[in-house]
């Protein structure tokens, strides 16, 4: 198997494939990008501006995870349950009829992050 493709083992030859690194970097960028403009936002509540804090601080962990996949990977599973749980609080308004356009976008792409980092774990050929 390709190491780019999904799937590709991370034990043995200790390779990760440039897809996934770069798949982490971008889960990094999205989670500094959500974060910061929700801790910068003018209308941002307190409250709002410390999910934006924790949503930043999820990206340094995808940062750690982009820098060395395979020592950091079980890391990953805060960011499955993170995102998984946002979607689900979340999701059933946002989609409803008066749902926010945007918000229903960080969501979607939250779920994308979720599967993918899934798919990584679930498919690294480690068990640790």
């Amino acid at each position: 198997m390709n190491a780019s493709q999904i799937g590709a083992r991370v034990g043995g030859e200790g390779t990760v494939g440039r897809g996934w690194r770069t798949f982490f970097w971008i889960a990094m960028a999205f989670n500094f990008l959500i974060g910061t403009m929700g801790m910068l936002s003018p209308e941002a509540t307190v409250d709002a501006r410390i999910i934006g804090l924790l949503v930043f601080s999820f990206g340094v962990i995808y940062l750690l995870v982009a820098r060395d996949p395979a020592r950091f990977a079980p890391v990953l599973w805060a960011g499955v349950i993170g995102k998984i749980g946002v979607v689900a609080l979340l999701g059933p308004e946002t989609f409803g009829e008066n749902g926010d356009r945007l918000i229903a976008g960080v969501l979607v792409l939250d779920g994308v992050f979720a599967l993918g980092f899934l798919a990584f774990l679930l498919t690294r050929g480690e068990s640790r």
